[in-house]
């Protein structure tokens, strides 16, 4: 069988509200991640881990940090032909408007795909954790002669709100897709087979599976044109439901770890559970790692402290303090006397000179990252954000909403805002 030319085009998300207030100034791909990383580090890797190294993203809203963050990570041998090309939202002759949904925005930019031959293109979503060989799904929909194929994993009916679900026959031939479905009967009419969960590698146990779309699709370059030669805006809502019984629709059964970075309580788990002795995701893979900006930044300083289940990014300094459960991002400032536990710290973008921590002095403001004598448990402190001496920050049951010094409680989580100041003593 021929090898497929194939071109990769990874969705750089919308305005992101549910991860708000982590994309009040970024958008979700370039949500730090995992101490050093950012979301958008996820696909690309994957991308490149694939063999797949003619790679799109789509952006649109506060895209300045990816756009810094993409191009200071990614270089490619010019032999090879490689790249990631950043493609914004632009003004046309037709068009003048912002994207309207994933669909849309791959249709506005048929026009530059069109520069780079290939036979299939394949879609990705820049907010999910997960590490996939995409040359698996890809021979996968040459050998059924698929016009479009559909990554799935089994998902608990109990756990399938939010989700595309399909009904797939026995031969992974796609019979039924419905996007987000409420209703219980819906979602039982939707659930696997006897014989597709007698295929599985890792048999389902319990209650009823259904087949949950990854958001992650394999085009024919023909079908995706005529698949948006229309003007419906999402593939989700509109194009996949509509090319059932038009094209030869297949799913690709995935079953390793997927998390759908959408919310703040989501993001606040998949951090957190990058700190377990074995965390459901490896970013200590060396066969397939996980590619990101090198920062050229010290070794961690640790000095005097009490550290259990906690990743440290490099550049940290962090005294004499207790941390347990937590995840610390470069440059994490943490000083004497400060407790931590299931906290997610960013760190900071610079180092302070010793005249900026003069004028801190002077100024009453407070050092980059946590002072002295702090006990913060359950939150998320965002990049850049200068915690003052004797701050308690705890959820312990408090509704959400917005609290003093532009402290926000959200999905039960606690976050400071990028950038945010706390003075000494307080208490929330």
């Amino acid at each position: 069988m021929a090898t497929p030319k194939v071109i990769s085009v990874i969705m750089g998300g919308g305005r992101g509200t549910r991860l708000y207030p982590l994309t009040m100034e970024r958008c979700k791909p370039a949500v730090p991640l995992a101490g050093k990383y950012r979301l958008v580090d996820i696909p690309i890797s994957n991308c490149i881990n694939s063999g797949l190294n003619r790679i799109f993203l789509l952006t649109q809203f506060h895209t300045a940090s990816l756009h810094r963050h993409v191009q200071a990570t990614y270089h490619f041998d010019p032999f090879g032909g490689g790249f990631v090309d950043i493609l914004s939202a632009e003004q046309t002759e037709k068009s003048v408007d912002w994207y309207q949904g994933t669909a849309d925005a791959v249709r506005r930019n048929l026009q530059h795909f069109r520069t780079f031959p290939h036979d299939l293109v394949l879609i990705l979503s820049g907010d999910q954790l997960y590490r996939m060989d995409f040359r698996k799904i890809i021979e996968q929909h040459m050998s059924t002669g698929a016009d479009v194929t559909i990554a799935a994993i089994p998902f608990p009916v109990s756990k399938v709100e939010g989700l595309g679900l399909t009904r797939v026959n026995d031969d992974l031939s796609i019979a039924q897709f419905v996007e987000k479905p409420k209703d219980p009967a819906v979602i039982n009419s939707l659930t696997l087979s006897a014989a597709l969960e007698a295929k599985l590698e890792q048999p389902v146990a319990g209650e009823k599976h259904c087949l949950a779309s990854m958001g992650i699709y394999v085009f024919n370059r023909t079908a995706l044109a005529e698949a948006l030669d229309n003007n419906m805006t999402d593939f989700g809502k509109e194009i996949i439901p509509g090319l059932l019984g038009k094209k030869k629709l297949f799913a690709h059964i995935f079953e390793g770890y997927w998390e759908d970075i959408g919310t703040v309580k989501a993001f606040f788990d998949a951090n957190l559970a990058l700190a377990q002795p074995l965390p459901p995701f490896n970013f200590f893979d060396a066969k397939d790692p996980i590619y990101t900006k090198d920062n050229y930044l010290p070794a961690s300083k640790i000095n005097n402290c009490a550290i259990d289940y906690v990743v440290i990014g490099d550049g940290s300094i962090i005294e004499d303090s207790t941390l347990k459960h937590c995840v610390l991002g470069i440059r994490s400032f943490v000083r004497e006397g400060t407790q931590l536990q299931d906290v997610v710290m960013m760190g900071s973008d610079f180092y302070e000179t010793p005249e900026q921590l003069e004028a801190n002095v002077e100024q009453g403001r407070p050092h980059l990252g946590l002072g002295k004598g702090c006990i913060i448990r359950g939150a998320i402190i965002d990049k850049n954000s200068r915690i003052g001496d004797g701050v308690t920050l705890t959820v312990d049951g408090k509704p959400d909403g917005t609290y003093p010094h532009g402290v926000i409680i959200r999905d039960g989580v606690l976050l400071v805002p990028k950038g945010g100041v706390v003075p000494n003593g307080t208490v929330i």
